[in-house]
């Protein structure tokens, strides 16, 4: 069975970083695309960024182009999400999910649970 697990969520204050991690068991992301998603209390979720198969990037949302990026590490299975320079605008519970393609995140099959970003003084 395929499943992904996100973790490094936390409450942070403003102008700090996070990494988040997603960590997958029964798929192998190196040969996957693999974004990350934010949801917020009473907002739809938003797409943040993904990595496609090549290493490209996708941002999809605008507001964290410059402070945010995104890495795997094949030896662990498992992809980051470098976040610096957080701003309350970006408390949300984060998830991952895997893919083909990055432009295709509506296809996407796999999804973890999400873990929580909070970034207030």
């Amino acid at each position: 069975q395929v499943q992904l697990v996100e973790s490094g969520g936390g409450l942070v204050q403003p102008g700090g970083s996070l990494r988040l991690s997603c960590a997958a068991s029964g798929l192998t992301l190196r040969n996957v695309a693999v974004g990350w998603f934010r949801q917020a209390p009473g907002k739809e979720r938003e797409g943040v960024l993904c990595i496609n198969r090549s290493d490209r990037s996708t941002y999809y949302a605008d507001s964290v182009k410059g402070r945010f990026t995104i890495s795997r590490d094949n030896a662990k299975n498992t992809v980051y999400l470098q976040m610096n320079s957080l701003k309350p605008e970006d408390t949300g519970t984060y998830t991952c999910a895997a893919g083909a393609f990055c432009s295709a995140s509506a296809l996407f099959g796999s999804w973890g649970q999400g873990t929580q970003v909070t970034v207030a003084s």
